[in-house]
């Protein structure tokens, strides 16, 4: 059974308006096609470097699954290569180049980077508002990586990234969209033919391969991209500093779910196919809680959220006994073919036999 608690009239203003501003798309559209063909004509400049820097990033406005692809490329690269991420940071209250470390919160580096900090000792994570000063920084470093991942930079147009990766949903293909503020669109789809490899990703497990075509035909890809689909894979535990247990535990056990992403339709429904019962608090992507919300969730008997949002939740409880999140991962289709065109991107600029 699925309980929502969700401020509905808010939800539902909220869409109202979106739709009266559809005025305001067609300026939306000349202004951001404008500054996208500026850099085009050569009129603004992007910075190249010698060096590889993979961008992943979407079209739209969150929700595409950006953190588990970088988890999935470093997972990927991290046993040959020494890596860097690069982000801005989203939310943080810290200014300019910050290197993240022991020290890092999500208020000063953000929730992501500091997942990805927590998670991978021997990666370097970094954030600044700048993309271009960000490199130029990491490239100073007395232990330079040998890669530098930068996390939904695919608009930042002042750096030309080596290897760009486009995410869209399954659901929520962005042919399919229009832009903001009525869509989710960033810029016009005609960015997207920036894009070296584009990755479907939330796709159903057993996609077939009509399936595949058939998004493959709506995307009109270009003769120079390649196309991947993905899935989401949950995991069987439920996880915290302490400890971890089993999903089947939690059958029969009241718990309360508590989202704070751009789209948690996935998690619910896998939740609901385990035929659990739970009540939902969803609030919105990088969402920072209130102490009236914590309040609320400390008198929760067992609270189940996102790795994300855990990053944020852990250091406001003091225990974090019945506090869980679920890890997730990617599931890559035909993911020989994908990793094998990342790593020989790579690998060129270490004349290594790909």
């Amino acid at each position: 059974m699925f309980v929502p608690k969700i401020k509905y009239y808010t939800f539902v203003t909220v869409k109202i308006l979106r739709k009266i501003a559809i005025v305001l798309v067609p300026c939306y559209w000349m202004l951001t096609w404008l500054y996208h063909r500026c850099f085009d004509w050569g009129l603004l400049k992007s910075k190249s470097f010698d060096y590889p820097v993979i961008c992943v990033g979407n079209l739209v406005v969150g929700g595409t699954g950006k953190s588990p692809m970088i988890e999935y490329l470093i997972d990927l690269l991290e046993a040959d290569f020494s890596l860097a991420t690069l982000s801005r940071g989203y939310k943080r209250t810290s200014k300019g180049f910050v290197l993240a470390d022991d020290n890092s919160s999500p208020e000063s580096i953000g929730d992501e980077p500091l997942q990805f900090y927590k998670k991978h000792q021997n990666l370097v994570v970094a954030v600044a508002e700048s993309r271009e000063r960000g490199i130029s920084e990491l490239l100073k470093l007395n232990k330079k990586p040998e890669v530098i991942l930068l996390d939904d930079a695919f608009q930042h147009r002042k750096v030309k990234a080596g290897l760009n990766i486009l995410l869209t949903s399954f659901d929520a293909l962005y042919v399919d969209d229009i832009l903001l503020p009525t869509g989710n669109l960033r810029e016009p789809i005609v960015g997207a033919k920036r894009a070296q490899i584009v990755v479907v990703t939330k796709c159903p497990p057993q996609l077939s391969e009509v399936q595949k075509l058939q998004v493959e035909k709506k995307l009109k890809l270009q003769a120079h991209q390649s196309i991947y689909f993905s899935s989401i894979k949950y995991s069987e535990k439920l996880k915290n500093q302490q400890s971890e247990m089993t999903l089947e535990s939690l059958n029969g056990l009241p718990f309360t779910l508590v989202t704070g992403i751009a789209n948690p339709k996935p998690l619910v429904d896998f939740l609901s196919t385990k035929g659990l019962v739970f009540e939902h608090l969803m609030y919105s992507d990088h969402h920072l809680f209130s102490h009236e919300e914590l309040k609320l969730l400390a008198t929760k008997q067992m609270v189940v959220t996102t790795e994300k949002d855990f990053v944020r939740l852990q250091p406001k409880f003091s225990s974090t006994e019945g506090l869980y999140y679920l890890p997730i991962s990617v599931a890559m289709q035909n993911a020989d073919g994908f990793n094998k065109t990342v790593e020989a991107y790579v690998k060129r600029y270490y004349s290594i036999e790909a």
